[in-house]
């Protein structure tokens, strides 16, 4: 598998990729233990669902309601909707679990003179709990957030927008997502990719090619040629 030259900065999409969305619910002892996949899987698929309708009619909020909303439609879905669980489930996503070789990994990619950033659908306030929650907040250069652009992934202007904010050019990233329509659209914009394939998706039918599939952001070092 040939090495990802020419790159001088990782770029990581947050929810999925760097935070587990399902802790959120697998904590939560109020839920059922045989519930807990099912209604994370729902209000994961409501959530991604409502970002592309929102941009698609121009009716942008942040990703904080969205969440919000894509969880109200799973408790209601599930009949167990109550202020109480929908406030814990809230708190509990604000500050998910990072996986668990996340920490190792940003700071081999450091280490090895890689400047590294999130580029995420989350809002800045969001994106600060949940580096700070995991205690990241020194291992990224830059957390970049599609609240500044008003719009979500796939949107180029997103990708775009990171360009912009850390200098560089399209080629000069290696973008990791765990999400595949995410993954796909970022290399479809120019990006060098690895799709960090924690789910083990099908690949999409859509335009762009990951130059890389790992299982684990663990492999991501050594997928990268040494910096000069």
């Amino acid at each position: 598998m040939s090495s990802l030259t020419g790159i001088r900065v990782c770029v990581f999409d947050a929810y999925g990729t760097i935070f587990d969305f399902a802790s959120a619910a697998a904590q939560c002892s109020a839920i059922p233990q045989d519930r807990r996949a099912a209604l994370t899987a729902l209000w994961r698929d409501k959530q991604l669902q409502y970002t592309w309708l929102r941009s698609l009619q121009g009716q942008y909020v942040d990703f904080w309601q969205v969440t919000g909303d894509a969880l109200d439609f799973a408790l209601d879905s599930f009949d167990i909707a109550t202020p109480a669980l929908r406030a814990q489930l809230m708190d509990l996503y604000a500050t998910l679990s990072a996986f668990p070789e996340v920490p190792q990994t940003l700071l081999s990619l450091r280490q090895a003179g890689f400047r590294t950033a999130i580029l995420s659908n989350g809002s800045p306030s969001m994106l600060d709990t949940a580096v700070r929650g995991a205690g990241l907040e020194d291992l990224f250069d830059a957390v970049l957030s599609a609240d500044a652009v008003g719009v979500f992934k796939t949107d180029p202007r997103v990708y775009q927008y990171a360009l912009t904010r850390l200098g560089v050019t399209a080629d000069e990233v290696s973008f990791q997502s765990s999400n595949a329509w995410d993954a796909f659209a970022a290399s479809a914009f120019g990006m060098r990719v690895v799709w960090c394939n924690r789910y083990a998706q099908r690949r999409e039918r859509l335009p762009g090619a990951p130059d890389h599939e790992v299982r684990s952001l663990a492999e991501l070092p050594g997928l990268l040629a040494a910096k000069s």
